[in-house]
């Protein structure tokens, strides 16, 4: 007997079981990264609040299948998917990548009518800061390693295991493509708060580019700074997911 896996299963995964009627945040990795990334969130915000972690193609149990790279095809296909939840109230977080891809998610979202409760923005310029072009995913592998390793975080393991990394890179390019060939469309702003988290070491974003996504929103926008680097949220979890708790309970 054969099993057949829905689409929603392949793209939206759950790590822990929440209340009925709880509000759900869905979480966008990071580049080269995966839902298994917010596994911890998942678990600690439970049974309160819902983590709905998406898995982009190319990675883990989705090795086999074609890579998307362009935030726009990819805000495409998550969209339907996340519009039977928006009854419960629907938040986005997503980190680096991910947040650029949560707030194209946030537009498609708020033109469908499922305005979200709140877009929490992790490690990233606002996207109209973002410079056009770059050449990360033009490199040899060595030259892409060589980029993740200043970065630190998630990567490092990887990249002290030679057949991991040889897994790992050819989605860590797609994903580098994608971002880097994102184009910012200027348009109405959101009305969805908007909260942004940067780390003051993070070499990715400067202060002026975090403070800017409060362009990109009629609502309410707020801004922590923790301490670290371009993955300081896994050394500040806890104030974190007290931070994102606060704000959906007001939301």
């Amino acid at each position: 007997m054969t099993s057949t896996v829905s689409t929603a299963d392949l793209w939206i995964r759950r790590y822990a079981t929440a209340e009925p009627g709880a509000p759900k945040l869905v979480c966008l990795p990071h580049a080269g990264g995966s839902a298994t990334f917010y596994v911890p969130m998942a678990r600690a915000l439970a049974p309160h609040c819902e983590v709905l972690a998406v898995q982009y193609p190319g990675r883990q149990d989705r090795l086999a299948e074609p890579r998307l790279e362009s935030l726009d095809a990819l805000a495409d296909r998550i969209v339907p998917l996340l519009l039977p939840y928006a009854e419960d109230g629907l938040a986005l977080f997503g980190h680096s990548m991910g947040a650029t891809l949560a707030f194209e998610v946030a537009r498609l979202l708020e033109e469908a009518g499922a305005v979200p409760l709140a877009l929490f923005a992790s490690g990233r310029a606002a996207p109209s800061r973002l410079p056009a072009g770059g050449t990360v995913h033009q490199g040899t592998d060595a030259e892409l390693a060589a980029r993740l390793r200043v970065l630190g975080g998630t990567y490092a393991p990887v990249l002290d295991d030679p057949e991991l990394l040889e897994l790992t890179l050819p989605a860590v390019r797609s994903d580098y493509k994608a971002a880097e060939t994102y184009r910012y469309r200027p348009g109405a702003p959101l009305t969805c708060p908007v909260h942004v988290l940067t780390g003051d070491q993070d070499p990715m974003v400067t202060d002026a580019d975090a403070r800017a996504w409060a362009e990109h929103t009629s609502g309410p926008f707020a801004l922590d700074t923790y301490a670290g680097g371009h993955f300081f949220l896994a050394h500040h979890q806890a104030p974190i997911l007290a931070s994102v708790t606060a704000r959906l309970s007001r939301a």
